[in-house]
């Protein structure tokens, strides 16, 4: 009937409509970054498709060949070889293996986050005059944090950028494992406590996008997002100055500290400034000024250690002195030792007399 064919083909439609509201910003992304991953992205489907459409239409076309009702359909049970056959059979899938190894061998070193860029865009390559706008990236729960260091001031759950200039983040995390990224700039790339990690990155038009956690993290994880403004150098600037007119003040250790307890969908916020050293003492897991910094403690174990003056620092509750470790050592002669044993560690907590 008429009518069923025509609804048919509708129907047959109807799969489209609920794709287009679908947001396709990893296939038309802002950024130059995010743009060649996208384009890796369709050469490595097209590739796997050419492999992958021929072998579900000769599957359906056998079936319908050799269906039980088609008597004409030469039927060969005792053959058992065709060189054609396997020559196509294998050098397709060779050649295929061939060509995205080889593409996943050049885009490795081209794209890695750690690398700086190379160029603006496919026209334009970065310039030595060209300063990259460093951002250092700090995952809380459950916000982040972006400070300026050049600019001397930090925002929450807000980013912006100049149009057309490098960004370098330096990306790290207070408690657990998250993930930054914002899919219109570039990919996403893990925040872990205690480890930096980089990305380099460059917005290509204005507008303002969306950025998150790609990573669950918590009960908070689905608010746990931002916005980032590409703007042009005047509207950049404008920004600055509205963040350091921003009547929160300074974002001091103490600050910190309020701030990075767990919370969620926080607004954003600005702080016209921030301490100086608050990214280092984040990285290094020492914003509270007692405890000693990983980067401390990594000299002292390169240097040899400490030995009973060790043992001092873990069990009594005197902050370590952030100095030089070069510096004259403090005196440990009446202080609590350590005994080992091929059992356990004591660790005795009254003065050794």
């Amino acid at each position: 009937m008429p009518i069923l064919h025509t609804l048919r083909r509708w129907l047959l439609l109807l799969p489209l409509a609920f794709l287009a509201g679908c947001n396709t910003v990893l296939m038309n992304p802002s950024g130059d970054i995010a743009n060649q991953q996208g384009r890796l992205i369709v050469v490595s489907t097209v590739l796997m498709l050419i492999i992958i459409i021929p072998v579900i239409a000769l599957t359906v076309f056998f079936a319908w060949r050799y269906r039980a009702s088609n008597k004409e359909a030469i039927y060969k049970p005792n053959w058992d070889h065709s060189t054609q056959l396997e020559l196509a059979i294998w050098a397709a899938p060779l050649l295929i293996i061939i060509a995205l190894g080889a593409i996943t061998w050049i885009s490795t070193h081209t794209l890695d986050p750690y690398r700086p860029l190379s160029r603006i865009d496919a026209q334009r390559p970065v310039t030595a005059d060209i300063k990259p706008l460093t951002v250092e990236v700090v995952a809380l729960d459950w916000k982040w944090l972006f400070i300026y260091p050049e600019q001397g001031f930090a925002t929450v759950n807000e980013l912006a950028a100049p149009v057309d200039r490098p960004i370098t983040f330096k990306i790290t995390a207070s408690s657990v494992m998250n993930s930054f990224f914002i899919p219109a700039l570039a990919g996403q790339i893990y925040a872990m406590p205690g480890m930096e990690t980089k990305l380099h990155a460059v917005i290509n038009a204005p507008g303002e996008f969306d950025g998150f956690s790609a990573n669950y993290s918590g009960a908070g994880f689905s608010g746990m997002r931002f916005k980032f403004h590409g703007l042009s150098d005047a509207d950049f600037d404008q920004w600055v100055q509205k963040v350091k007119s921003s009547p929160e003040g300074e974002l001091s250790r103490e600050r910190y500290q309020k701030l990075e307890v767990p919370s969620e969908r926080e607004p954003a916020r600005h702080f016209a400034s921030v301490s100086p050293d608050l990214y280092g003492a984040i990285l290094n897991r020492c914003v509270d000024r007692s405890k000693m910094c990983m980067s401390q403690m990594m000299a002292i174990d390169a240097d040899g250690g400490l030995g009973k003056p060790g043992a001092y620092n873990v069990a009594t509750a005197k902050p370590w002195q952030p100095d030089d470790i070069n510096s004259p050592k403090r005196a440990y002669g009446k202080y609590v030792t350590a005994t080992v044993s091929y059992t356990h560690l004591t660790l005795p907590t009254t003065p050794y007399v």
